[in-house]
This record gives C-alpha cells, structure tokens and sequence, in this order.
C-alpha cells in the first residue's frame, strides 16, 4: 500500500468510471447537454448486479448531491435544477432505495413515545454485530491503513452533519430545537476552528493528506460513496424525514466508544495531537449528542408524528448496515494484505 499524496500536491480531477457519470461530469461542469442522459441512466442500472455496490452508479449519485451541496466548485450552479437530472436523481434514487430497503433489516417497531422510541434505538445500536473497525485500528492496524482510514472518511466528514441538516427546515417544535441542539455542536457553536469539518481537516492535513474535499474520491470504492449517498438520499428528500432523523441517531450513538478507539490507534502509531483531535472531541460531544438524539430528536418525532416511526426506524437500520459493509470492506482488504482503496495508486 502507498502513503497518500500531501496535501500541496495538486487536487486529483473527478474522474468517470463508466457512460453515466462520465455524462454528467461533463453536463455538471457545464460542458455538454444534460438530453440523454436519463437513457444512459437507466441502462446503468439495469446492467448493476448491485446498485449499492456499482460504481458508475454510486458515482453518479454522489455527483448529483455535490451539485445540490454546492461541495464540487468546478460544477456550474445553472444546472442544479436542471429537470432533467433531476429526472436522473429520480431514476437512480428509486432502484437505490429498493437495494436499501431488501438488505436492511429493520428491527421490531416500539411504541411511538420517546421514552420506548430511545430504548429501542439504544438497543439495536448496542446489538450491533458488525465488524470492529475501531477494535483493528486501536489493536493492529499499520500506518498505511491508519491513512486509508482517513481517506475513506473524508469523503463524509470532511462535510460532516450537513446531509443530517437538510431536516431542519421541515421538522418542528421539540425535534426541530434537539437537532439544532447536535448541529450547532457539530458546527463549532460559533467558533470557525472547532467545526468539526475543520477539525477533521486538520487531522488530513497532520497526517500529510489532501485536506481538499472530494480529493480522495477517485481512490475509495463504491461501498464509501453509498455510505454517503445513503444520507443524502434521506436528507434531500422530505418524505424520508423519518430516515435522516433515525440515522443521526444510530450515527450518534455509534459514534462515542469507536472515536475513543480510533484515537488510541493513531496515538499508538505515532499521530500527534492535530490528528487525534477530531477522534478526541468526539468521544465526550457523542456521549452527550446520543441522549439528545435518541430521546429529543427521534423519540419525540415519533411521538408527535407516529407515522415516521417505521422510517426512523429503518433509517437507524440503514446507517449500521451501510456503515457496516464499509468497514467490512476495509477489513476484508487488509485481512488479505491489499488496499482497500480503489488500487494502491489511486491515492499516490
């Protein structure tokens, strides 16, 4: 495995991996037509075996949320509304929910208070059996998987808590204030420095990688992407507002003992204090956040409005599913003493 390229290399340009995203980085850009597209987006996915795992398809979908975050510069803002990506989204956005919802299982519903809404969650949370990613990192993991590792994370937390923002607008009263409760912590509380983006990317740039955003997505593998795309398929649509909020929670309060382990592992082989920070800031800030999110956030949205429950539910179901295959993915890779990005170049 090679070191990553720090970060006064020059950016690595998106690069297609297949007709469909190949067609929308020139349409995004500004550099071709956006007529025909919704054709190639079709054969794309009737020729996936796994839309969760397509490349072409993943991409693409990331491509299109960029456009909607505004996360990409070099894409032309005129062609965010363009009907007919938007039409693509939809094309994309329908067969990629469906995979979702065939491989999550989602556990029993609770009953729609906040009290059995939070003991619900922080049980299937705590039940997780997926693979310890964290255990590797703090135990076993070398330096080159250590900088994988934060490779594959920035393509989310180098824009981190803004999928989970999209529902602010559109919830209210009690739910509405405990998400703006997490998202100002996420945000910094007022201090630039302490974003936790920005934190993140000083811990890229402590460990000589591109703190640009998107400057690895050439190099991570189509499980990352879905990760991403995952969220924001639940942040930009309304109808999935159960979904976002049910994610953040699982996100929450899967997130405290890990950071606490991925904090040793980069003590443990060398990192500095700029590294570590953002894996320390988060083992105290999620202890707190998952109670909010569990209770104020969730459980409280299902109080007020019980028909979201099965979505929350579900939502929390799909952030430990997804999440897990990509630390599988990672895991497996190594465990068989190859990168688990793209190729061992992609990140040179």
């Amino acid at each position: 495995m090679t070191m990553a390229a720090p970060v006064s290399s020059p950016a690595k340009p998106l690069t297609a991996r297949g007709p469909l995203s190949s067609a929308l980085l020139h349409a995004l850009r500004g550099e071709g037509t956006t007529a025909g597209i919704a054709d190639i987006a079709e054969r794309a996915v009737a020729d996936a075996a796994d839309v969760l795992r397509d490349d072409d398809v993943q991409l693409a979908l990331f491509l299109l949320y960029a456009s909607i975050y505004g996360s990409v510069p070099e894409f032309d803002p005129r062609v965010e509304w363009d009907p007919r990506l938007i039409q693509v989204r939809r094309l994309l956005e329908e067969p990629f929910e469906s995979a979702l919802r065939e491989v999550v299982s989602v556990p029993p519903l609770p009953e729609a208070s906040q009290t059995a809404v939070a003991s619900a969650l922080f049980a299937v949370t705590s039940e997780d059996g997926g693979p310890s990613l964290s255990r590797h990192l703090a135990k076993k993991a070398t330096r080159e998987q250590a900088l994988e590792f934060l490779i594959q994370r920035s393509i989310y937390t180098l824009r981190e808590a803004d999928p989970h923002s999209w529902a602010i607008p559109r919830l209210h009263g009690r739910a509405k204030a405990a998400l703006v409760e997490i998202q100002a912590d996420e945000y910094g509380g007022g201090r630039a420095d302490r974003v936790h983006a920005e934190i993140f990317a000083k811990a890229m740039r402590g460990a000589s990688l591109d703190d640009r955003y998107a400057g690895y997505v050439h190099a991570v593998p189509a499980v990352t992407l879905c990760s991403l795309n995952t969220m924001s398929l639940f942040g930009v649509n309304r109808r999935l507002l159960g979904a976002i909020v049910g994610h953040l929670a699982a996100f929450e309060m899967t997130s405290s003992i890990p950071n606490r382990l991925y904090g040793e592992g980069l003590r443990r082989l060398g990192f500095g204090d700029d590294v570590t920070d953002y894996f320390d800031e988060h083992v105290e800030a999620d202890a707190v956040h998952e109670q909010i999110a569990g209770r104020d956030l969730a459980g409280a949205l299902a109080e007020d409005q019980p028909e979201l429950l099965p979505d929350i539910m579900f939502g929390a179901a799909a952030c430990l599913t997804v999440d897990g295959m990509v630390a599988a993915h990672m895991l497996e890779s190594w465990q068989r003493g190859e990168s688990s990005l793209r190729s061992p170049e992609a990140a040179a």
